[in-house]
């Protein structure tokens, strides 16, 4: 028996079971036109669009905004006033590397995601959903109408497609992913009529919603992509495209054209369902992304949106050239690559600049924190990381309030890396485990492990004889100040006899290596921990690059259903058993007891190490860019400001 949760007509929110309707009027807008016409009273008569498209339809270049619209477009309540069409967007970036957070976290639209206070969950391409009683099927209503930036339709079938013949094909897919999975079974997708697509598992999946908001897409182009994937083509077609391109098997050739697995678009030919889609390729000087013409959002007048007609992402060489350009007004906004530790720089060149400073929540449990490896390919360092106490020992090196001090103006709070005290599942115990300053104790523990200091009493040694001593590779200056940090931290661990040695790494190539086990130790961020039903990979190793353990080898065993990669035992795999069963627990106590069972023993084992979090996030905002709260939780699952709703944005004309 199906029960609806949400209807064109109902908001959902986050609860314990899933989602619950709500009936109030959300700050962030309407699920459809219906809904914000019942909710208050006015009518939207007709529908406006931008200057530069009024041309095209003059120009019988496009069809009225009433044919690109679709039946049912979702509306957006502007934060400050209706906004003004043109203009553009400028930011910076350091290129392809960077491109998940643009293209992937700024620009991305899934069936459902967050309102602007982290705190519900409301429509987005989907205007309803249903969800079984036992948490096996989820049904979603899409918009009738809704149509990809060439003009296509947007059906069900895009997300048939990319499931069956993209995830579910190994050569261009490996690996099935771990969230789309339960019981140890793939989901199944299905179509139920065009503009209904359902999700169905072998086992209850309680947190599918939460899960999903995380994730870039699960759709594609049928109708673009069918062209270069064996089933709609024939190889003999496919051969001669893969020679025009240089390209040796089809699967190099479909993957050129499909949009990355964070959502990056390297193809410019790629249809996308976002306000504003590529024009020109991403390794450009200058990156342009224009308004998409079939966008599927209004805002309270009926004004297609977004307002703003262009975004422009300038290439930089580093991310210091990028806070130069803030802060001398070159940007109209910018949070990625923007510090806490430039704060005092940035309000004191305001007015020069003509912006403003807004200083968003960051739900940050630990930034950085600290991962061991404890599958690094060095068997005396891993036998090592694997001991508790030398994990204890480290954690207790670290002086926290002085790296809050200077790395964060005082304003972050020293803490382990574990839940903030927003989550539902926060451990104050968890927070203080072995977070205070004791290097006494640290050395009582090294000592205790017999990690002897040479005859200078200059270096601790390794059981085999040689210096202890540990690289940190990590990449510099990307959420936070974590050069400064870790150069605290490494005069920390030296003091206790642990020498360490430093590698920033360019983040293309910290991927790699870390995916690939060659990393001894790294630093990484813990963000959105106020919702474990959202952040699991906090928890588990959802992920290899997001893994929060440390043991990369573990993740892979666990991600690809113990396929790949390395069996963990004892604690460490205990969690991951723990978190199967709270996927499938539909009581709400014993999935609580189930959770805090995971917690009890992260609290005893810290498998990663934390520094300060909890910590601001500066934005910098021209005077003139508009429509941007004040005050925003910096939360969508890959940290972004995706969740201030761009497409709302606009720049007011004097």
């Amino acid at each position: 028996m199906m029960r609806k949760l949400i209807t064109i007509l109902l908001i959902g929110t986050i609860c314990l079971l899933g989602v619950a309707p709500v009936l109030a009027q959300s700050l962030w807008g309407y699920g459809t036109i219906t809904e914000y016409e019942k909710a208050t009273g006015k009518k939207i008569e007709k529908f406006n669009e931008a200057p530069a498209l009024r041309t095209k339809v003059a120009a019988g270049e496009l069809p009225p905004v009433e044919e690109r619209l679709p039946r049912e477009p979702v509306v957006m309540i502007p934060v400050e006033e209706v906004g003004q069409y043109g203009g553009t967007w400028k930011r910076g970036w350091t290129g392809p590397s960077d491109a998940s957070g643009l293209t992937g976290k700024l620009m991305k639209q899934q069936l459902i995601k967050w309102n602007r206070e982290a705190t519900k969950i409301i429509p987005n391409i989907a205007k309803g959903w249903e969800v079984s009683e036992d948490r096996r099927v989820y049904t979603f209503y899409l918009r009738e109408g809704m149509k990809w930036s060439d003009g296509e339709p947007f059906t069900a079938d895009d997300y048939v497609f990319y499931h069956d013949d993209y995830l579910l094909n190994k050569e261009v897919y490996p690996v099935y992913p771990q969230f789309l999975m339960a019981g140890g079974e793939p989901a199944k997708v299905e179509k139920v009529n065009d503009y209904t697509v359902r999700f169905r598992f072998a086992t209850p999946y309680v947190n599918f919603l939460e899960t999903i908001m995380g994730q870039y897409g699960l759709y594609a182009p049928k109708h673009y992509l069918k062209q270069f994937h064996p089933r709609y083509t024939s190889m003999d077609e496919l051969e001669k495209m893969m020679k025009e391109e240089g390209f040796t098997s089809w699967s190099q050739l479909y993957l050129s054209k499909r949009p990355a697995n964070h959502g990056e678009v390297y193809n410019p030919d790629l249809p996308c369902i976002w306000a504003w889609i590529p024009v020109n390729d991403l390794t450009t000087q200058r990156f342009i992304m224009e308004r998409n013409p079939y966008f599927w959002k209004v805002d309270t007048e009926g004004n297609q949106l977004p307002y703003i007609d262009r975004v422009a992402n300038e290439l930089v060489e580093s991310t210091e050239m990028i806070v130069f350009k803030a802060m001398s007004g070159e940007l109209d906004f910018q949070a990625r690559h923007i510090m806490f530790k430039d704060y005092v720089l940035f309000k004191e060149n305001e007015e020069k600049g003509d912006y403003r400073v807004l200083v968003w929540e960051a739900v940050d449990g630990g930034n950085p924190h600290l991962k061991l490896n404890l599958t690094c390919k060095d068997p005396v360092l891993r036998k090592i990381f694997e001991d508790k106490r030398f994990r204890f020992a480290l954690s207790l090196a670290i002086n926290r309030p002085e790296i809050n001090e200077f790395c964060w103006l005082g304003m972050a709070k020293p803490r382990q890396a574990s839940i903030t005290p927003t989550g539902r599942y926060y451990s104050r115990e968890w927070e203080e485990a072995y977070a205070e300053y004791d290097p006494k104790g640290a050395n009582e523990l090294l000592d205790e492990i017999g990690l002897k200091w040479d005859k200078n009493h200059g270096w601790r040694l390794r059981p085999d004889g040689k210096t202890l001593a540990v690289t940190i590779e990590f990449v510099p200056g990307i959420f936070g100040p974590w050069v400064e940090t870790l150069e605290l931290v490494k005069d920390y661990w030296e003091a206790v006899g642990v020498k360490v040695a430093l590698k920033p790494l360019e983040r293309s190539l910290w991927t790699e290596r870390w995916d690939g086990n060659e990393i001894e130790i790294t630093a990484w961020f813990m963000d959105t921990v106020d919702n474990m039903l959202v952040s699991a990979f906090q928890l588990v190793p959802l992920a290899t690059s997001t893994n929060q353990w440390g043991g990369i080898e573990y993740a892979r065993w666990y991600t690809s259903g113990g396929k790949a990669g390395e069996k963990p035992s004892g604690d460490l795999l205990k969690v991951m058993q723990l978190w199967e069963e709270v996927k499938v627990t539909i009581d709400e106590k014993e999935r609580d007891r189930l959770i805090e069972e995971m917690i009890k023993l992260h609290t005893e084992n810290i498998w990663v190490i934390g520094t300060c979090g909890e910590e601001p996030q500066p934005v910098i905002v021209k005077n003139n860019l508009r429509n941007l709260p004040e005050h925003l939780i910096y939360f969508n699952i890959n940290r972004s400001a995706g969740n201030a709703d761009p497409v709302q944005w606009f720049i007011k004309q004097s």
